[in-house]
């Protein structure tokens, strides 16, 4: 049960990494389009705010359709076949759910959702140019689960042959319609129910203060191990949790009017503090890892320094800290709770002190959605959030140096002088293993990159007969394996550029970076062939 809730909690992830470039082109056009920025060259009318205006409304594709976007997003991960077609059943059963609330609304209720829509009454929405109920991201995720299930039963259904043009993705769509029938009253039934329960939800979080702030971002740290994480922070920053459409939407739409404003931000803005679990993957990343470097032996100095720029830039700027955090968990798991309780006191610090926002990512995410568009009016705000976080860097720095000298932890640049550290090449793999198999050699020779590393980490998962079942999240490839004492030692994972290894018994975690996804599509054509 639980690889299935961590594959759907990675799932999930696919459409949530559009959010990052599309923020940033609606944070910047917000600045572009600002008359106290820019002047008389935005105003209304002007070419220069006329472009950016048509830049902004592209951008806001992802966030006003962003139910579509999971719906069509979670069956590239959660399908076990023919992903594609899994892709195009939800996409059309979705919609056609959401038609069946429409109308079932409409003759039973006499409720014209059309113009609940255009009146803007809380509760309805266009979905996909639908009008409809609200079920926000909620309905998107269970309604493409639920195709999902049915894509993995029935798409192979073997038809008698007079009916074989309604098998495959027909008749999991005819099935399917059927299926969307009962939902869709059910929804009808219950939905409404849900959307108090929300509101009410969204009040409390609203005046539960600091020490809301404080579990949120502890939670959101702590869970990263077991890859829950996602099931924290997608309800806030993706759904109605704290507000409607989700801390990410509510930003943007409004980043205009809070900039312009000269009221504190926390005032305008007090749910904006379910946003701030960024400020460790910049502030809390930089101390963690000066840390490790400071503790190094003299001559490991060098290679941890090249081990942890890239790393650490890495979380810096894009926000992506696994690389690093999975660094130490596993050598001791006691700094990852404290690195969770840090990052969860700087958030709740930073909220006392006023601050806000929308910074659940990297630097990127802070400078164009964060301190640029708000800096005129909020210079204070922005300066409080640097000065705490500079403060948080020098306290993580000496509480993880005290805690890996008094614990004399073996982090990296600290193992013993016969045990070398864990950075190693391709050449040093293929000369213990060969090269690869046929599957390495021929991806060599292509000078693929990612199938070099695919082939690699094939072979070193027990090959394709040991996999069971592949998947990805945002960093790692997530792998169940028929037999874990044919796996090869993190030393062959490596040799891929892996950054770990995580083992749960058949679960396994293999932490690559933002290349993963083209990783598993090598992996997966390889197990293809044979």
């Amino acid at each position: 049960m639980m690889k299935k809730i961590q594959r759907f909690g990675g799932a999930m992830m696919a459409p949530v990494l559009l959010f990052a470039f599309t923020g940033i082109v609606v944070g910047l056009s917000s600045v572009f389009t600002n008359t106290q920025v820019m002047g008389n060259i935005a105003n209304e009318g002007t070419i220069w705010h006329s472009f950016w205006y048509v830049v902004q409304e592209g951008a806001w594709t992802v966030f006003r359709q962003m139910p579509l976007l999971f719906a069509i997003g979670l069956p590239i991960s959660l399908a076990t076949k023919t992903n594609a077609r899994a892709c195009m059943e939800t996409f059309a059963l979705y919609m056609t759910f959401n038609y069946f609330v429409a109308a079932i609304l409409k003759v039973f209720s006499g409720v014209d959702t059309a113009k609940m829509v255009a009146d803007k009454v809380t509760g309805y929405a266009a979905i996909g140019g639908v009008p409809t109920l609200d079920t926000n991201l909620f309905g998107g995720i269970l309604i493409a689960a639920l195709v999902v299930y049915l894509h993995n039963k029935y798409f192979d259904q073997k038809l008698p042959d007079f009916l074989g043009v309604f098998q495959g993705s027909v008749f999991v769509y005819m099935v399917g319609f059927v299926v969307m029938i009962p939902c869709a009253f059910l929804t009808v039934l219950i939905w409404p129910k849900v959307q108090l329960g929300i509101g009410a939800m969204q009040g409390f979080m609203k005046v539960s203060g600091v020490f809301g702030v404080w579990i949120y971002t502890f939670l959101e740290r702590i869970l990263i191990p077991t890859g829950l994480h996602h099931f924290v922070y997608t309800p806030f920053i993706f759904g109605p949790a704290a507000v409607p459409n989700g801390i990410q939407v509510y930003w943007v739409e409004h980043i205009k009017e809070f900039a312009q404003s000269t009221q504190s931000l926390k005032s305008l803005f007090p749910q904006g503090g379910f946003a701030l679990h960024g400020n460790s993957k910049i502030f809390g990343a930089t101390g963690i890892a000066l840390a490790m470097y400071a503790t190094a032996k003299p001559n490991k100095k060098k290679v941890v320094a090249a081990l942890l720029i890239p790393i650490v830039f890495t979380a810096v700027i894009s926000g992506i800290t696994e690389p690093l955090e999975f660094t130490f968990l596993f050598i001791a798991p006691v700094l990852f709770a404290v690195h969770a309780f840090l990052a969860a006191t700087m958030a709740a610090t930073m909220y006392a002190f006023g601050v806000v926002g929308n910074m659940g990512g990297g630097l990127l995410d802070f400078l164009f959605l964060n301190w640029v568009p708000m800096f005129k009016n909020h210079s204070g705000t922005v300066f409080t959030q640097i000065i705490i976080g500079l403060i948080f860097t020098v306290i993580y720095f000496f509480v993880f140096k005290f805690l890996i000298q008094k614990m004399d932890l073996k982090t990296p640049g600290r193992e013993d002088e016969d045990e070398e550290m864990k950075l190693y090449t391709k050449a040093d793999y293929k000369a213990k293993h060969g090269e690869g198999g046929a599957q390495g050699a021929a991806a060599i020779a292509g000078g693929d990159e990612y199938a070099q590393k695919g082939a690699i980490i094939l072979e070193a998962l027990g090959g394709r007969e040991n996999i069971e079942e592949l998947n990805n999240c945002a960093t790692r490839l997530r792998v169940s394996v028929k037999d874990p004492s044919k796996l090869s030692p993190d030393a062959a994972f490596k040799a891929a550029g892996a950054h770990g290894v995580v083992r749960k018994g058949s679960a396994i975690q293999v932490i690559i970076g933002l290349s993963v996804p083209q990783v598993r599509e090598r992996i997966e054509e390889m197990m293809k062939k044979g």
